[in-house]
């Protein structure tokens, strides 16, 4: 009799194994189709947002190179007002206010190729070219100032 008890719970016990060890349920199925649809989703998003931002840069590069041209047009003026005033004034005009005008005028050509030869792509930083341009301006902007300031005294 224990015999027969013993094969019943051996046998019970391995049926209750067997059955544990089966492959997944259809609950599990979906789950399982449901996590690698969250995950395509995901990427899709991502690769959204990417473009997204592409089209975001683009536009702002575009705004920023009008505004960019417009500065340096009126840099180009002002150079020319500054060069004929040396030539109004003739020998008053001092080399070194002369060559400040001249350093003027090279700085507004390399920030006109600068903005010209760039490429706003995938593989340029944007933001980190902005950053140093815009510093760029500024230096060139402080230098009229100052050099207005040195004609005036």
């Amino acid at each position: 009799m224990k015999k027969i008890i013993s094969i019943l719970l051996i046998s019970a016990f391995s049926t209750a194994l067997f059955v544990s060890c089966k492959p997944s349920t259809k609950e599990e199925e979906a789950a399982q189709e449901n996590v690698e649809e969250a995950k395509e989703n995901v990427q899709q998003a991502k690769e959204d947002l990417a473009v997204a931002k592409e089209e975001a840069n683009a536009e702002e590069w575009e705004s920023f190179k009008k505004n960019v041209d417009t500065i340096i047009e009126k840099n180009d003026a002002k150079i020319e007002v500054l060069q004929q005033n040396i030539k109004k004034s003739g020998k008053k005009a001092s080399a070194e206010y002369q060559k400040k005008v001249d350093a003027l005028q090279e700085k507004n050509e390399e920030l006109k190729v600068k903005i010209k030869t760039y490429k706003n792509d995938a593989h340029s930083d944007w933001q980190s070219f902005k950053r140093e341009f815009n510093h760029d301006m500024d230096e060139i902007g402080n230098a009229f100032k100052d050099l207005t300031v040195d004609n005036k005294n």
